[in-house]
């Protein structure tokens, strides 16, 4: 063993000992494991009562310096509630958006309580995409269709590049995915590339037009009127509406 990993290695039982002569066990598993089911589950009228549970330990030790450890717990949590929320169905570019922003105002944090305050925000702001998206039951098929439109949002996306990926034809595609989703393959992406946008313009710094060509909109103007036509207004009166919201 080198000096590096006993000096680790010394840490970790001064630590473990530390917790035992306080009597200050790690928080448990159980204990986080809820705040994740909440929020796979987008169990909005269940965050007030899981936040209200008392921990049943102490949180890790990733520093010695009492902000940057509540900073690095912030981060391990986001990282988590972020892939319980895509668990929960929200797509990745809403769940990756949300992440990246989380991630960087904690960062801007001068204090553990603003920290504390951005985690509970975190906890019901996950839960509420997750239940405002839904996780709908389709088929395979359809499931696997759906997947396959939210990990290419900024690709072309046609009908016969996803009906080749679902093994079937692109008519039986369309048909099924109408039946099941109750829109047109096409009017899905729209609305989906839309939903990605709505969070990046809450959750990014990224400009009108970077966001429209990310997503791969045809033109910048094509962009806001597919967004106004799901949203009823434009994207820079979205974000400025949202950012007034955030303000108060």
């Amino acid at each position: 063993m080198d000096d590096q990993s006993k000096a680790v290695e010394i840490l970790r039982e001064y630590q473990l000992f530390r917790r035992r002569e306080d009597t200050q066990p790690h928080m448990s598993y159980a204990h986080e494991k809820e705040r994740h089911r909440v929020i796979s589950e987008g169990r909005v009228d269940e965050i007030e009562q899981v936040m209200a549970i008392p921990p049943d330990g102490t949180m890790g030790i990733l520093s010695k310096d009492e902000l940057r450890n509540a900073k690095n717990m912030f981060i391990s949590a986001i990282t988590l509630f972020t892939r319980s929320a895509m668990d929960g169905g929200l797509p990745e570019e809403t769940a990756y958006a949300m992440s990246d922003s989380y991630i960087q105002n904690g960062e801007a944090c001068t204090s553990v309580r603003e920290i504390d305050h951005l985690y509970q925000k975190a906890v019901r702001e996950f839960t509420c995409a997750v239940a405002e998206k839904g996780k709908k039951h389709y088929s395979t098929v359809t499931e696997n269709v759906i997947h396959f439109i939210h990990i290419h949002l900024h690709e072309k996306i046609t009908l016969e590049s996803a009906a080749q990926k679902a093994g079937i034809s692109p008519c039986h595609l369309s048909r099924t995915f109408k039946k099941e989703t109750g829109m047109s393959f096409v009017d899905y992406i729209q609305k989906e590339r839309v939903e990605a946008a709505r969070h990046m313009l809450i959750y990014s710094e990224y400009t009108i037009s970077e966001i429209s060509e990310y997503l791969h909109f045809s033109t910048e103007s094509y962009f806001i009127r597919i967004f106004r036509k799901y949203m009823g207004t434009t994207p820079a009166r979205y974000r400025k509406y949202y950012r007034e919201q955030e303000r108060w």
